[in-house]
């Protein structure tokens, strides 16, 4: 995918972001590579969103928000050389078939599914995983078990324009 896909996802509270940027600093503190993204959690992307599944989300995730997500464990994508590490998050029946039908509704979409997350290490070296996770459990706060999705919005990188759905 050339360039950063648009997204469908949430936004945290000040608060939060503030937190999980802290974590990261600890990181980067320890050596680890730097995390510059905005912490968020995707419902949906694609190169280019369909309108439809915009006007959807529009429609559908007002209502859902704010809604707590749990913080269950910790992830690795990827199978290649550059993996990402992540919070894998629990969220209610609601939100879940919600992001669900959103994702099914993306042409570019993964169908029905939905693994919702928060990126702590963005292309990290396949060696440096371990590494990265024992010290992002040594940095967190035992505190910092859930997570609100306080604002949903549509994401377009390349022009830098974000829409605020509530």
């Amino acid at each position: 995918m050339a360039g950063s896909p648009e997204n469908i996802l949430f936004y945290l509270p000040e608060e939060q972001e503030a937190e999980i940027r802290e974590v990261f600093a600890k990181l980067a503190e320890r050596g680890l590579p730097e995390q510059k993204q905005t912490p968020h959690i995707t419902v949906t992307f694609s190169p280019k969103m369909d309108p439809d599944v915009v006007e959807l989300a529009q429609e559908l995730l007002p209502p859902l928000v704010p809604s707590q997500l749990r913080r269950v464990g910790t992830v690795v994508f990827g199978t290649k050389r550059k993996q990402t590490v992540a919070w894998l998050l629990e969220a209610d029946e609601e939100l879940e078939a919600t992001a669900r039908q959103l994702s099914a509704a993306n042409p570019d979409g993964r169908g029905e599914r939905w693994t919702p997350h928060i990126t702590m290490g963005l292309r990290l070296p396949r060696e440096t995983v371990p590494e990265y996770i024992k010290a992002i459990d040594e940095v967190t706060s035992p505190h910092l078990r859930y997570l609100t999705a306080e604002r949903a919005c549509y994401w377009r990188p390349q022009e830098k324009i974000l829409r605020q759905f509530n």
